[in-house]
Parts: C-alpha cells; sequence; structure tokens
C-alpha cells in the first residue's frame, strides 16, 4: 500500500472489501491488509527491533502493524500513499503516547527521498517489489536490515541458490548488494482482503563494505550471461550478436584510449576520459524483475558488415577469456555471485567491456 503505478482495467469495476472502520480496501491497487495478530507479532519478534532504532514502514495501512513497532522501537516514520489509510492512523495514534513518536509521510514511497532508519518493515503491493528492493539497497547511509512481505515466487528469487529453478538476474543483483534471508511463509488467509498468491516474510542485510562494481558494466555483463541462462557460457559467448556487441564496445574503449594519449601527448595535461568516461561511471541499475528465459536478446545490437576475418579474431579473444577462467563449459544458472565477479574481472582485465 506504499505506492508505485496501476493498471485500470477498461470495462471491470475495480474491486472494493469494506473495512470494519469503513475504509474500502483496492485489491486492483495491491491493499491487503495483515489481519492476523499472531503474524505481526512474529514480523516484529524477527526483525530484531532495538529500543533506539528507528524503523521506516512502508504501507502502513490502518496502523496494525504500527502499533506493535512503536511500542517496540524509538520512532516510526511511516510511508502510505492512500489519503484515506493516513487519516486513519493519524485518528487512530492522535492522543496517545505514540503521538509524538510517529511521523506519517503521505507519498508514493518510489518518489520519495527517504530519511534516515534503521530498519525497514513494509508490506507493499507486489508490482513494486523489484524497484523498492533496489531503492532501498540504494540508500545511503546504509541500514541495518529491511523486513519485507514479498509474494512468494518473488521471495524465493531473492533467497535461491546456484542450481535452484528460480535462480537468475534479479538473484544475482541483489545478492551483490545484501545478504537475503526467508523468514516467514505466509498464506494469503492471513490478509483482508486475501490476495489470490502466497506470500513471504525476508531479511535483506546490506553488505558493509558494499562490494564495489561499475554497475552499468555488471548489468550490461548479466544481461548477456542470463539470456539463455541453462546454455554454456561458450554457446552464448559465440552468438554472433554478442560477439558484435562486444567488439563494438572493445573498440569504442581503444578508441577512448588513443584519444587519451594523443591529447595528453600534445598538452602534456590529463584529458576528460578520467577512466574511460562512462565505462567506469556508477549508473542506476536495472529493476526489472522479468524471467532470465525470454526469447528476445535483451536489446542487444548486431553490427552489419563487419569482416568475417575481423570477427573472428575478436571472438578467439573473447572465449580465450573463458577458457582461461575454465568457464567454457560452465552455465549461468550454477554460477555464484564470486565466480561472476571472477568472470568480468577477466573479461575487463582483456579489455573487453559490457556497456
Amino acid at each position: 500500500m506504499a505506492g508505485g503505478k496501476v493498471k485500470k482495467e477498461k470495462g471491470k469495476p475495480q474491486q472494493h472489501t469494506p473495512y470494519q472502520g469503513g475504509i474500502s480496501f483496492h485489491k486492483s491497487k495491491g491493499q491487503h491488509i495483515l489481519k492476523n495478530p499472531l503474524l505481526v507479532d512474529a514480523i516484529v519478534q524477527k526483525s530484531g527491533i532495538k529500543p533506539t532504532d528507528v524503523i521506516l514502514e512502508i504501507g502502513p495501512g490502518t496502523g496494525n502493524l504500527t502499533k506493535k513497532l512503536l511500542e517496540a522501537g524509538k520512532k516510526v516514520i511511516a510511508v502510505e500513499i492512500d489519503p484515506r489509510m493516513v487519516l486513519e492512523l493519524q485518528r487512530r495514534f492522535q492522543g496517545t503516547p505514540y503521538s509524538n513518536r510517529l511521523t506519517v509521510i503521505q507519498g508514493d514511497v518510489l518518489k520519495t527521498e527517504l530519511p534516515y532508519f534503521d530498519i525497514c518493515v513494509a508490506n507493499i503491493p507486489y508490482q513494486i517489489s523489484s524497484p523498492l528492493t533496489f531503492k532501498l539497497l540504494s540508500h545511503q547511509p546504509a541500514f541495518r536490515c529491511a523486513i519485507i512481505m514479498f509474494q512468494r515466487e518473488f521471495a524465493m528469487r531473492l533467497v535461491a541458490q546456484p542450481g535452484d529453478k528460480l535462480y537468475c538476474r534479479l538473484t544475482v543483483n541483489t545478492q551483490l548488494h545484501a545478504r537475503i534471508f526467508h523468514l516467514l511463509k505466509v498464506g494469503k488467509n492471513n490478509f483482508r482482503p486475501p490476495p489470490k498468491v502466497d506470500s513471504s516474510v525476508v531479511r535483506i542485510e546490506p553488505r558493509k563494505p558494499r562490494i564495489e562494481v561499475n554497475t552499468k558494466e555488471w548489468d550490461g555483463f548479466l544481461r548477456i550471461c542470463f539470456n539463455r541462462k541453462n546454455k554454456t557460457l561458450g554457446a552464448i559467448f559465440r552468438q554472433k550478436n554478442v560477439i558484435s556487441l562486444l567488439e563494438k564496445n572493445y573498440k569504442t574503449v581503444q578508441a577512448l584510449k588513443l584519444s587519451q594519449a594523443g591529447v595528453v601527448k600534445e598538452t602534456g595535461s590529463k584529458t576528460g576520459f578520467s577512466s574511460f568516461g562512462d565505462f567506469d561511471d556508477d549508473q542506476g541499475m536495472d529493476m526489472d524483475g522479468g524471467s532470465d528465459d525470454d526469447d528476445d536478446d535483451d536489446g542487444m545490437e548486431v553490427e552489419d558488415g563487419e569482416a568475417e576475418e575481423s570477427q573472428s579474431e575478436f571472438k578467439d579473444k573473447v572465449l580465450g577469456v573463458l577458457k582461461e577462467g575454465d568457464f567454457e563449459e560452465k552455465r549461468s544458472s550454477k554460477l555464484t555471485l564470486q565466480e561472476f565477479l571472477y568472470l568480468l574481472s577477466l573479461f575487463n582485465k582483456a579489455g573487453i567491456h559490457f556497456s
């Protein structure tokens, strides 16, 4: 209930489920209130909240979980997009000992600049799961942990291990930035109104220190590796469109190097190509959580007119990197995070880039 765009279905009336206090919940907006008090208590207990903690709650709804968070922590900052829920929260806690420890921000959490917090607790519309996860992981300063209710399949993608059916690009991207643990399975009948699918609660702990990577380079690399995650890396990197894209990037980097060297020689001063410009600039990470086995090539370009001899020579260079690291017969579906990082470093060392 924290935010996110909602597609309106033509010809179908929106489903509203009445709340005992008079508020109707909109299922189309992902509004599902956790009604089981035992589950609310379990979520708070597993959050490990300290009396000094500032807690960010996303999608507080009518405040069932908010009350327990206020009892456990120092302060709660609640982000809620629905003005009706905001009024309900304010009415519920007005005149109570908790009122001066609760701050309510009305707005879309994806568009809201988040304040400092120690712990995040969230029951969110499932359609914003991926963008919210990466928004939280990019937050500075890093928080201690986030306890989030996700759709069951999305949660299992986050905690998947190499070789698991759900292991995918989303898995590796999130595990690059955080350690993720599955805490609770939550059946759909624990909500009012019940959603169509079951849920899970996960704990996300940002890595400290962070693993430093060029995120644009990393994302381009993973897109190629997971384009066909069950094929061998040798088969993936032999594809003509992959070779063409990498060769184009390679020539661009070499041109930048020559240009930089020429300017330095002529002027004796540094140029504007620091760290090869965009190739080492941190860019925003892709936030989609879609399937990694789709039949498209994720926007990879095929450059026509390349000389066969030139492409064959570059192809040998690419395959040589795979052989050097003993990756040619391995598959992305079974590689660990450390192996992906190592393979990318081998490609970059050979001057092969993915952005």
